[in-house]
């Protein structure tokens, strides 16, 4: 099969489009259709004060790659000016292009931006601007780091401030966020190139722009580049990080342009070794599956000091896209991909927990708890509950920690790292587990979780909420059998736990129910919690129980689709149950039906189902959740410890139309094999991969 299928261009914005996102996992940057006008960009790691909320949040940064054009008298900034004639975003290598006209009394000059994050060098961004015009002229081009309306303040300007110095017109720079509560360093140089006389001027006093400008006489149809690469780091990562950044960029100079955007084809190249192909599935489906791939491994990267949120690093000021905070989202829905596909990411992204392991400690000790309970907003920098005032997830929505617990479980199963799994997965383990045993009350039914919510995410604490409880049965189960494995002790009611955990049924109806006392037409009732909890959270049942739950929820999928997160899921359930027709129907209405134009961008509602909500993504939990479904729930993969081979344990029953799911190369166990499982396949199975054999190349 061809590349991954990228967006088809662009010709004509519309003002609900959301811009292009382009992120290496460390920066992450919103570009618009004009690039050199307007854009947002994100840094890992940087945090500053939420300006509604107080509280802590992710902060932009100045956009590093704003410019300007002249022609005489007129600018490209002008109103009008700038007229969009193609952008078109290429899924293979992580670059966009965007091709402009501009259109003065002097001359008519054609535009031509590329711009990229590096995944080679994750703290550098790139960006070339070709231009021609038709006629003789007096021409400038600009690059400027644009801190308008961006909340926060430089420090080169403070008196006797390094940055000061003269000599370094271009860097570093040091920038602080609203409330001081983090700093970054940027540094960017340019070049131009097809000119050899020409007039550099600088103005890096002006606290909203810092700008280079090329001014010169250009010749007609004579082809002139101006190229800047810039340098962000967050202070998270070294406790000088504008004079970092100036190392950076001095190392990405001499690599040389050129050799950093083939260096970032040949990392993406590797990544799509990794690509999901569905047989038989319809151009459109596989599109749907190309997206959410480049979107999930775009957004996390091994050298990310702050994993990455449910947005990954996009923001758009249309939404609070949940002020960046990292959820329990994360590792239920992107870190399972990322452990086949990218495993040194999900590492990185399981390391910002264990890193915040005391945070987690510090959390449940406030809340009259043992152990690890971590927080439902964790911020990004220390890990500490960040949601705003009057949420009740911090107080009542526990799943979370076991949710980071099962996610490390599975780290342990894929990679088979028992360094790994001693020195920061056990730590963790046995610290949720503490709050589990200190969180369940022993009652004459067995062990119960009362007052919490659930995924419904009513605002009304409901008794022994299913997939709270189940996720505790699983996360307890995973850390006894890693504590057997390692030969560490362990506190055998972990075990008695697990076995008398109360699991709420309808005795009658024979299935599973969302928790005690629940009714169908109660709010949120169609939540399929119950199926969630036995795909993806792990909990097994036997057939008969688990194909009568699975039918129930199914029966009211229609009215739960196109909520985020498990409408991703409904296809698989469908699908468990045999029907086809019903499992593609639901995939449409629980996924396909989440996705705009122009850039295949996963929202997280519906916009059929809630046209009224702001249109906000990529959102992770979606995308990744229906890469989940594909790698995972469809083929009947479950991680475990044992030989890779035994993971497939189910019959192969896909969505109509849909021949097989196949991957040339996933990792497992720290090596490359390929995934097939065809529709009616007893059980999926590993080949062998293609590529590298050593896990340098997973990063």
């Amino acid at each position: 099969m061809a590349g991954p299928i990228s967006p088809r261009p662009v010709h004509q914005w519309q003002p609900d489009y959301l811009p292009a996102y382009l992120s290496n996992g460390l920066i992450g940057l919103r570009v618009g259709h004009i690039p050199l006008l307007y854009g947002i960009a994100m840094l890992s790691g940087f945090e500053g004060l939420d300006p509604a909320t107080l509280v802590e949040s992710f902060a932009p940064v100045p956009y590093p790659l704003g410019g300007d054009i002249r022609i005489g008298r007129a600018a490209l900034s002008d109103p009008g000016r700038a007229k969009l004639r193609e952008q078109r975003y290429d899924f293979s290598c992580g670059e966009l292009i965007t091709i402009v006209d501009f259109e003065t009394d002097e001359a008519r000059a054609e535009i031509e931006i590329l711009t990229l994050c590096s995944r080679t060098q994750p703290t550098i961004v790139l960006q070339e601007v070709k231009l021609r015009v038709d006629r003789d002229t007096e021409l400038s081009m600009s690059t400027s780091v644009d801190a308008r309306n961006t909340p926060g303040s430089w420090t080169h300007d403070e008196p006797g401030s390094l940055e000061s110095r003269s000599d370094w017109p271009e860097g570093p720079f040091r920038w602080r966020s609203l409330g001081e509560l983090s700093a970054c360093g940027i540094t960017f140089a340019t070049e131009l190139l097809g000119m050899d006389r020409f007039e550099r001027s600088f103005d890096h006093r002006s606290g909203e722009l810092l700008t280079t400008n090329y001014a010169f006489y250009a010749k007609a149809g004579q082809e002139y580049r101006l190229r800047q690469v810039v340098s962000l780091v967050p202070q998270s990562l070294h406790s000088q990080p504008h004079m970092q950044a100036a190392r950076l960029v001095d190392e990405a100079r001499w690599r040389g342009f050129d050799n950093l955007r083939q260096d970032n084809r040949v990392a993406w190249e590797r990544l799509w070794r990794g690509r999901i192909v569905l047989e038989g599935a319809s151009t459109r489906w596989q599109a749907f599956v190309d997206a959410a791939f480049y979107y999930l491994q775009a957004s996390v990267h091994a050298s990310s000091p702050s994993a990455t949120s449910v947005f990954g690093l996009s923001y758009w000021p249309n939404y609070h896209y949940y002020r960046g905070h990292l959820m329990w989202d994360l590792e239920t829905f992107a870190v399972p991909p990322l452990l086949l596909t990218q495993p040194a990411a999900a590492q990185g992204m399981l390391r910002y927990r264990s890193s915040r392991l005391d945070a987690a400690n510090s959390n449940a000790t406030l809340t009259g708890y043992h152990g690890a309970q971590f927080p439902w907003e964790s911020s990004l920098r220390m890990g500490h509950e960040a949601a705003p005032l009057g949420a009740r997830g911090p107080a009542t929505e526990h799943h979370v920690s076991m949710d980071v617990a099962i996610a490390f479980a599975r780290y342990v199963h894929a990679t088979g790292d028992k360094t790994f799994a001693r020195n920061e997965a056990w730590p963790l383990l046995s610290g949720v587990a503490d709050w589990i045993e200190s969180r369940v009350e022993r009652t004459d039914r067995g062990y119960e979780i009362r007052g919490v919510i659930g995924i419904a995410e009513t605002g009304t604490t409901v008794d022994n909420s299913v997939f709270t409880n189940m996720a505790a049965v699983v996360a307890l189960r995973e850390t006894t059998a890693i504590a057997r494995d390692l030969q560490l002790p362990y506190r055998r009611c972990w075990e008695s736990i697990a076995d008398g955990m109360v699991i709420p049924k309808d005795q009658r109806q024979g299935i599973i129910v969302n928790h005690d006392q629940y009714r169908p037409d109660e709010e949120q009732g169609a939540t399929p919690e119950a199926a969630a909890g036995m795909f993806p959270a792990g909990y097994q049942v036997g057939p008969e129980l688990e194909r009568q739950t699975l039918k129930y929820y199914v029966s009211m999928a229609d009215e739960y689709a196109g909520q985020p997160m498990l409408s991703a899921m409904l296809g698989v359930y469908a699908a468990r149950l045999g029907d086809r027709a019903r499992s593609l129907d639901l995939f449409e209405k629980g996924y396909g039906e989440f996705i705009v134009d122009p850039y295949t961008i996963t929202l997280e509602y519906s916009p059929s189902a809630y046209p009224d909500h702001p249109r906000a993504g990529p959102f992770t939990a979606n995308l990744g959740g229906f890469l989940t479904s594909c790698l995972y729930g469809l083929t009947g993969m479950q991680l475990s410890s044992g030989d890779p081979s035994t993971w497939f344990r189910r019959k192969v029953i896909l969505p109509k139309g849909w021949d097989a799911i196949h991957s040339d190369s996933v990792w497992v166990r720290g090596r490359p094999v390929s995934l097939h499982a065809g529709h009616g396949d007893d059980r999926g199975q590993f080949g062998e991969g293609s590529g590298e054999t050593d896990t340098a190349a997973a990063w």
